[in-house]
């Protein structure tokens, strides 16, 4: 288990989504924490949201470059989960590339 302290929002983990229901994005694969330090200081759970190089273009769906690799980031599939799910830190990417899509989304 990732320690509760370390959690960062930005931070990009190996996270089990395993299992699933439906549609819902499935395996292990990277997720952007987007839940806010606080709240991943405080609490046994972190909000992510996964990240693929597959899937639909879409304006929910912020393009990044990531460990080299074209990516994006499946804000539409936003979810809590255990911090238990978390595997290794496998970097950090910038909240200027995906918080005002995110807020707007949820505005």
């Amino acid at each position: 288990m990732v320690s509760q302290s370390v959690v960062a929002r930005g931070d990009v983990y190996w996270v089990n989504l395993d299992p699933t229901i439906g549609s819902e994005i499935q395996k292990t694969r990277p997720a952007l924490v987007v839940s806010p330090d606080d709240m991943n200081a405080a609490l046994p759970r972190v909000i992510i949201a996964p990240i693929t190089s597959a899937g639909r273009l879409l304006g929910c769906r912020p393009e990044v470059i990531f460990q080299g690799k074209n990516a994006r980031i499946l804000l539409d599939q936003v979810r809590c989960v255990d911090k238990i799910r978390l595997g290794k830190k496998m970097g950090q990417i910038n909240e200027s590339v995906w918080h005002g899509v995110l807020l707007e989304m949820l505005a």
